[in-house]
């Protein structure tokens, strides 16, 4: 028999991927060396039909919002607990400029109509919207892959791990960026606060250049700074401020105390696409990156995408294949 499919990291895209795996009945292991500062820790798990202060639709989002919800839904059942809930966004204009353009592009419909709602004088609705519990998803797949030994907790050595394997899935951490080298990534660091307040739809994410999310119990979030940077991430005293300005905003006069301050790394891409595929000169290994802020949105599709591969060697997409970035003479140039 072969030897298992290795899968490096257990963050949301290698939690999805192990998942995949799992149903399709692929002989898997992971190893993960913990989650340091990686988005998947702190993330929202926010899948959001719209993009950015244009409203633009979210690249995969129709086409993939099906087989995310199915994932997590069927996740859901395996552990015997909520891990997704159907959500809408309030999303206040910031000023009156923001009001005005976005009027002016309502006529000629170029607002994702289907999953824009109504609009008032202070903002508008954006419906669609889903919410997964990223946190809980690790938990308790880390939990239920430890019992059945499929998980050790650890780094990997991918150079000694190449001598046996088949297949070896990168999924995060510093490896990526290494072995894939000829990817243009983008590192993205984020921070988000964490607290209490009163009177919050449990349904309903506020937004107004920073979202606010209801957990319940009179918990709630607040996120996410943006700032791309090629350090590690860590909580700032200008990223509590910008964020605690904006609790302050969108929940007066219930306001918000905050509890926790953390921040992590996304990598994303130039492109703004995830990356899959396998190494253009080292077949054996492989990756499921680049997900940046969209990983709870994209992780599903791809880890289908990777089954499809592994079990009846499908090619990947080639909007989202690794090989769209590699030109053998002139490496130096697409980093």
């Amino acid at each position: 028999m072969p030897p298992p499919v290795l899968i490096v990291g257990q963050g949301i895209a290698g939690s999805a991927l192990g998942w995949a795996c799992e149903q399709a009945g692929i002989d898997f292991e992971i190893a993960d060396a913990g989650h340091g500062p990686a988005a998947s820790r702190v993330g929202a798990g926010i899948l959001n039909p719209v993009t950015g202060r244009r409203l633009a639709p979210t690249w995969g989002f129709d086409a993939w919002i099906g087989q995310s919800v199915a994932l997590y839904r069927a996740m859901e059942a395996a552990v015997g607990r909520p891990l997704i809930r159907p959500m809408r966004i309030y999303r206040r204009f910031r000023d009156a400029a923001e009001r005005a353009a976005l009027s002016a592009r309502w006529g000629p419909g170029e607002v994702a109509p289907a999953h824009v709602g109504p609009r008032d004088a202070d903002g508008f609705w954006i419906e669609d919207v889903w919410q997964v519990d990223t946190a809980a998803v690790l938990a308790e797949l880390r939990a239920r892959w430890l019992r059945s030994g499929r998980l050790r907790i650890g780094a990997a050595s991918v150079a000694a791990e190449a001598a046996r394997r088949d297949v070896i899935i990168l999924c995060g951490g510093a490896e990526v960026a290494d072995a894939f080298d000829f990817v243009p990534w983008e590192r993205a660091a984020g921070e988000i606060l964490s607290g209490m307040t009163t009177g919050l739809d449990p349904g309903v994410i506020l937004h107004r250049g920073h979202w606010v999310l209801p957990l319940g119990a009179d918990r709630a979030r607040v996120g996410a700074t943006y700032e791309v940077s090629a350090g590690e991430a860590r909580p700032t005293p200008a990223g509590r401020a910008e964020l605690a300005q904006t609790a302050r905003e969108l929940l007066a006069p219930d306001g918000f105390t905050v509890t926790g301050h953390e921040a992590g790394v996304r990598l994303g891409t130039k492109d703004r696409r995830p990356c899959i595929g396998r190494h253009p000169t080292t077949p054996r290994l492989g990756l499921l990156g680049g997900l940046g802020s969209k990983g709870a949105l994209w992780a599903p599709a791809l880890a289908r995408q990777w089954v499809n591969h592994l079990t009846e060697a499908v090619r990947f997409d080639r909007e989202v294949d690794v090989g769209r970035f590699f030109r053998p003479c002139c490496a130096d140039e697409a980093r």
